[in-house]
């Protein structure tokens, strides 16, 4: 069905993200494509698919294709976004197709006849876009980020229709719960060696098996390198220490003692000869592996008070551009509080976490830091992500601004690009990292980990629940609500209600 062969992949800068990979998607494959931010996994995707890249990238190789390729993007272009959900799906619509279509996805017609997709919620597009690929009867699915701006009910959904798909798939997601439940292979697109090497790895293990796999494979290959090292340096040690008394001895001797300089010469040879063959072996010693996905940043120690009031709020009507989406909203907030909002697609979430921004920025009492579902609220694309970071904070703090930079696997062309080059997921590290560095003592977080791989998840999820201030946030990352909200709230046109 699909079959790649000596496949290489060359953004157009020159690096290489994939290098000579072979790969077969079999029928029953539900292979998860998974790799840190700016790695390449949407163009790879998009090869897989035949879609054109040449605009930014090139490759050599061969990707055959049996049957129909149904693919679904990671975001729909301002033209389909303007058509009705009867165009989207087919320009010549065949109505018993489309019927059987919303049948196999168990989703009601009637709610989407006649409307714009640009009317529909992130959630729902999904769900279109996917009847579209349904509606063409594919061999294959190939989806990119489909998980991305989906509510909790969605992503359940999501993961039934990937779950009873009958179709082999290949999708890519930062949601960690979904790949848990769903995936029975992963491929693994990584940058190695400050970005300069490329590897892509196929496993057929679930993902949880593959990340327990592979950490104990760093773990066991980096045990090895430490040990290879130490003993190295005994043996480098050793050989200093003989090659400084024959020196010595080289500079001690008499001229009376010709037949002693001959032997320390030759003594000598026979140093920098082993000096050789451990300049050789040092070539051979093994590499520690530095996981592309790690994260060495942290919080400074924060000391709010607890019983500090940080928000009391109520709003009679939460409105936007008229609509009435909820009413009697009441939520306080204290000190240490770590809470978080869930709900539906488009009851306001966003908008609240908005009204609660504009309540606290004005506080001297504490540090609010804000990272928004939208980045483009607070980012500066035309700036480059050093100048950014460094915006109005003392000139010593450069070398900090790098040092966390690099933490955060961050190149050093990367750190002078424009942001506006950045992926997303390296444009969240960038607000995460603003954060840090601005010492904020209360969070307010509009879904701080969808943009993350979920690779570089755990550790940030472990950054915030060991931090000791106060975060207001809104998530649909499952991972997240578990290891970092203290308590959960839902969103619905009723109001907010505590989550037992």
């Amino acid at each position: 069905m699909l079959k790649i062969k000596n496949l290489t992949v060359t953004d157009n800068k020159g690096r290489i993200l994939v290098r000579d990979f072979s790969f077969v998607l079999n029928k029953g494959d539900k292979i998860a494509l998974i790799g840190e931010e700016g790695n390449g996994k949407s163009t790879l995707l998009k090869i897989m698919a035949g879609i054109d890249v040449s605009s930014y990238a090139s490759y050599t190789g061969k990707v055959e294709r049996k049957g129909t390729v149904g693919y679904l993007p990671q975001h729909l272009s301002d033209e389909q976004l303007e058509m009705n959900v009867e165009d989207f799906i087919s320009t010549e619509i065949d109505y018993n197709l489309l019927y059987q279509a919303f049948n196999r996805a168990l989703i009601s017609y009637e709610i989407y006849e006649g409307r714009k997709m640009a009317t529909l919620s992130g959630g729902e597009r999904v769900k279109i876009s996917l009847l579209r690929i349904l509606y063409h009867d594919p061999d294959i699915i190939l989806m990119d980020e489909p998980t991305n701006d989906l509510d909790l009910k969605t992503l359940i959904w999501l993961e039934e229709f990937i779950l009873n798909c009958d179709l082999p798939l290949i999708f890519v997601s930062h949601d960690e719960t979904l790949l848990e439940n769903c995936a029975n292979g992963i491929l693994h697109i990584e940058q190695l060696k400050r970005k300069t090497e490329a590897h892509l790895t196929y496993s057929g293990q679930n993902y949880r098996e593959y990340i327990e796999s592979r950490n104990a494979f760093i773990d066991r290959n980096n045990m090895i390198a430490s040990k290879e090292k130490a003993q190295f340096r005994k043996q480098l040690e050793k050989w200093r220490r003989i090659y400084q008394k024959v020196e010595h001895q080289q500079r001690t001797i008499t001229r009376q003692d010709p037949h002693g300089g001959k032997m320390l010469k030759k003594k000598m040879n026979t140093v920098k000869a082993q000096e050789r063959q451990l300049e050789e072996k040092k070539k051979d010693l093994t590499e520690k592996y530095e996981a592309e996905e790690a994260i060495n940043i942290f919080f400074d120690q924060i000391d709010i008070n607890p019983n500090k009031v940080i928000l009391d709020l109520h709003i009679d009507e939460l409105c936007v551009s008229g609509k009435t989406l909820s009413h009697d909203i009441d939520l306080y907030v204290s000190g240490k509080d770590k809470i978080c909002i869930i709900g539906d697609n488009g009851t306001g979430k966003s908008t609240l976490i908005k009204i609660i921004r504009d309540l606290l920025k004005e506080r001297n009492d504490i540090k609010l830091g804000y990272m928004p579902q939208n980045y483009d609220e607070v980012l500066d694309y035309d700036s480059d992500v050093i100048a950014y970071l460094w915006d109005g904070r003392k000139k010593d703090d450069l070398s900090m601004i790098r040092s966390y930079l690099g933490a955060l696997r961050f190149t050093t062309e990367e750190m002078e690009h424009p942001i506006r080059e950045l992926s997303d997921g390296q444009k969240c590290k960038v607000l995460l990292m603003k954060l840090i560095i601005g010492h904020c003592d209360v969070l307010l977080l509009d879904e701080p980990t969808r943009n993350l791989s979920p690779l570089s998840g755990p550790k940030v999820r472990q950054i915030l629940n060991e931090f000791k201030g106060c975060i207001i946030s809104v998530s649909h990352d499952r991972k997240f609500i578990e290891e970092v909200a203290e308590t959960l709230y839902r969103l619905s046109t009723d109001g907010l209600v505590k989550i037992d």
